[in-house]
């Protein structure tokens, strides 16, 4: 902590490449060997180290606060049907975060804030999680399907059901006066 308990600014060095409407709001020195790096919470997503991209708030799948380590799982883009992804879970991520500040607050807030929709459903040969998120300078919903470990996703009963699925949120959650 800086004076009048105020954090240092962050570094230009550790200042990622903003977009024109992005704006910091919290980071965190990783201190997990090799460097470490900078975690950097924006309006749109994280900065995460050795990543030359935003992570944005919608694309993460799960974030986890020990008190110490943040870990984060990203979305991993597995396929694209009919007005929605498919996707599962990358290798989780985990940064040891010894002054943490508001970074963990405002990761939950933002992850938090872009889900629209999450639903867990039973299909044939298995299960998935259907879910809408809210993208920076999307209009609409983003739909996705994650599918449980086991379950067949390119089954033909589950590609069915997932479809029939997917459009029954879509029905439940549109506007009333569309």
């Amino acid at each position: 902590m800086g004076l009048f308990n105020r954090r240092p600014k962050l570094r230009p060095a550790d200042r990622p490449p903003l977009a024109r409407d992005e704006r910091v709001l919290a980071w965190a020195s990783a201190g997990n060997g090799e460097g470490g790096g900078v975690l950097v919470a924006s309006n749109l997503g994280i900065w995460l180290p050795g990543r030359s991209e935003r992570v944005g708030w919608h694309e993460l799948i799960k974030a986890t606060w020990s008190g110490r380590e943040l870990t984060l799982t990203v979305a991993e883009h597995v396929g694209e049907r009919d007005g929605y992804l498919v996707v599962a879970d990358a290798v989780p991520q985990t940064y040891l975060l010894l002054d943490p500040g508001d970074l963990p607050h405002q990761v939950r807030a933002r992850v938090t804030r872009s889900v629209a929709y999450t639903q867990h459903h039973r299909m044939p040969g298995g299960a998935g999680r259907i879910a809408a998120r809210r993208a920076p300078g999307v209009d609409g919903l983003t739909w996705t399907v994650r599918y449980d470990p086991g379950t067949p996703p390119d089954d033909a009963e589950v590609t069915a059901e997932t479809d029939r699925l997917v459009e029954a949120a879509r029905a439940a959650t549109a506007p009333a006066d569309v």
